[in-house]
């Protein structure tokens, strides 16, 4: 699948089948956050992927608005380094750069709860100098997706040369 193809196809997964992910398709995608661009390359970030079907058990339980984790077969809670200004931004990309390569795997995701997780914390050992930005569970779909996705149109959210003017 190329690049244009996940973005434009990619959609959020919440219902996840029961099979493993591969380790060389778990490689994969944390090695695209680490090869992910960051400001000033400053790389503020860190990883902790979860297959411990107990672990994600308790992190489904631990994130609000993401109990379909406990039935993901991996999770991975992206963390960012307090001190650092662009953090949040550098790591967001990193998450786009997993969800994406994911997908052109047959691979499904979704963002789960966005910062305030401090309940993660002890649950990863999570030290005071980093914060939970975001758990990501992965897996492959429980069934096939069917819709479209709904946007904006892009004459109302694409602007030429100053705002307001049409994008031709």
């Amino acid at each position: 699948m190329d690049t244009f193809d996940a973005v434009r196809t990619v959609m959020a997964v919440r219902e996840y089948a029961g099979r493993p992910i591969p380790q060389e398709s778990v490689r994969r995608i944390v090695e695209a956050a680490r090869l992910t661009a960051s400001s000033m390359n400053a790389q503020p970030w860190h990883f902790v992927v979860v297959e411990d079907r107990e672990q994600l058990r308790r992190l489904g339980a631990a994130v609000r608005f993401g109990p379909y984790v406990a039935n993901a077969a991996l999770a991975i809670a992206v963390l960012i380094e307090c001190s650092s200004q662009f953090g949040v931004s550098d790591a967001s990309r990193a998450v786009q750069s997993m969800v994406l390569t994911a997908w052109a795997e047959g691979i499904g995701s979704n963002w789960a709860g966005y910062l305030d997780l401090e309940v993660v914390r002890p649950l990863l050992r999570i030290p005071d100098t980093l914060d939970v930005l975001v758990v990501v569970p992965f897996g492959y779909l429980a069934r096939v997706l069917e819709g479209k996705k709904r946007r904006k149109p892009l004459s109302e959210v694409v602007h030429g040369e100053r705002f307001g003017q049409p994008f031709e």
